[in-house]
């Protein structure tokens, strides 16, 4: 298999990279200094069978350009760069409705017409770009973590005051995380099996709380998980927000109606269609070795 991966210095792409190279697989790894995806098809692309399009700016702060031109026009880009190959295209789960709770939600679910933030709505917009194309596959995982996280695990981490994190809701929401050692399986099945959207996650959802418990004490910290109803956290994320923009603050606030939306209520996946068609058998999840990410 003669493979091309976008973003293939990132979290999700370096994950690809190791997975293909450890099959044998001819790997072409695509990052940004060999081409960046924003600014038109690549001049001299390699010869290969398939495509992970795994470049991406993941965001929910900041100028909304940047995101677009990434994950929109970056995207339009490698698909017209690559028009014969199978393209296996890195979504998200964000392009469910943000504004309802997403439970068991299968494929039909999304892409939503209204989302909090550019990087939800660039990516849905990507999505329906490439719902016409031929020999493609859609991976849509949730809340992806493992070694080398630059999004999630950073933003826990940041959001701990002393030995207290404050999160919305009861703690009890159901969530369907996504380890990148079972997105990169994913994204190798997608290079052959049927082409269609598929959900990406860990083998059985967990409660937020659980998650963060087991993530706290494999990272070795003594932290109390305190909890905001839902309805006030939402309300405190949107003055926060606010007055940010106002400041034109370059970092988000701590807390988001985009993190409201997808910790405080359940965002829980049907994964049947990945399992049955691609082959796809996620293990449970797990934050072992956490310590060392």
């Amino acid at each position: 298999m003669r493979l091309a991966v976008t973003g293939a210095a990132g979290f999700v792409g370096s994950a690809v990279v190791a997975a293909a190279r450890a099959r044998g697989w001819e790997v072409h790894a695509l990052t940004r200094r060999e081409w960046d995806v924003t600014t038109g098809p690549m001049p001299h692309p390699p010869p290969v069978d398939a495509v992970v399009h795994a470049a991406a700016a993941v965001t929910d702060w900041g100028d909304p350009a940047p995101v677009w031109a990434a994950n929109l026009h970056g995207t339009r880009h490698v698909a017209g760069t690559f028009p014969g190959a199978r393209l296996v295209h890195v979504s998200t789960a964000s392009v469910y409705d943000p504004f309802v709770p997403t439970v068991d939600a299968p494929e039909s679910a999304g892409p939503a017409a209204r989302h909090l933030t550019p990087y939800g709505a660039s990516k849905a917009a990507a999505e329906r770009l490439l719902a016409g194309r031929p020999d493609t596959v859609v991976l849509r995982p949730h809340a992806v973590y493992g070694p080398g996280d630059p999004t999630l695990l950073p933003r826990i981490l940041g959001a701990v005051r002393g030995r207290t994190l404050v999160v919305a809701g009861d703690g009890g929401a159901r969530h369907t995380l996504t380890a990148v050692a079972t997105l990169a399986q994913a994204c190798l099945l997608g290079c052959t099996g049927p082409p269609g959207t598929y959900n990406v996650g860990d083998a059985a959802p967990v409660t937020l709380d659980a998650a963060l418990t087991a993530l706290l004490h494999a990272r070795g910290l003594d932290v109390t998980v305190r909890h905001v109803p839902v309805g006030l956290a939402w309300a405190l994320a949107g003055a926060a927000e606010g007055a940010f923009r106002a400041l034109r603050r370059p970092a988000p606030p701590r807390l988001t109606r985009f993190a409201v939306s997808q910790l405080g209520v359940e965002r829980t996946l049907d994964l049947t269609a990945a399992r049955t068609l691609l082959g796809l058998d996620p293990p449970p999840t797990s934050f072992s070795g956490a310590d060392e990410w």
